[in-house]
């Protein structure tokens, strides 16, 4: 997978964004200066598939609190969510799904996916009267049983594309 460098982003975050120890990205990318990075400049990050090789997308809207699934950029089903509250916004931009996890307990409800950026992800709730507002702390919150289904139809590597 090729990660795209944003500015301000370090070799150091970006190893711990996608939960990749920075020694295997350096040698991942030999031809790359590990204390020189720049924004736009292309890193492979080991690991992942391509997400030119899955089919699925899903596109989230912190305005609209919906998370849609698209196979081969066709619709296939839209979600109600919860959103970061005021101080904890969303972040925006492309990530992929780098893990799954069933059951992590807490207020994450029955399914956690992480995504490529650090202490984010898109997770189940112990409070399903949450969903449609913003109060997490900038994760994507949905009703367990539509976190599940998610979980169960997309390969790790995923697309997320958030928008304001």
């Amino acid at each position: 997978m090729i990660h795209t460098v944003k500015p301000g982003e370090t070799l150091t975050q970006i190893s711990r964004d996608y939960r990749i120890p920075l020694s295997v990205i350096i040698d991942a990318n030999p031809s790359i200066d590990p204390n020189i990075i720049y924004p736009g400049q292309s890193i492979v990050i080991p690991g992942f598939p391509s997400p030119d090789t899955i089919p699925y997308q899903i596109e989230v809207s912190i305005h609209n609190r919906w998370l849609r699934l698209l196979k081969d950029g066709v619709l296939q089903k839209q979600y109600p969510i919860a959103v970061g509250r005021m101080l904890y916004a969303t972040p925006i931009g492309n990530f992929i799904v780098i893990n799954k996890a069933p059951n992590p307990g807490g207020p994450f409800g029955t399914m956690w996916m992480s995504l490529s950026k650090e202490h984010y992800g898109i997770h189940g709730t112990n409070d399903p009267s949450s969903i449609g507002q913003a109060v997490s702390r900038g994760c994507i919150r949905m009703h367990n049983r539509d976190v599940e289904e998610l979980a169960s139809i997309i390969p790790i590597g995923t697309p997320v594309y958030i928008h304001p």
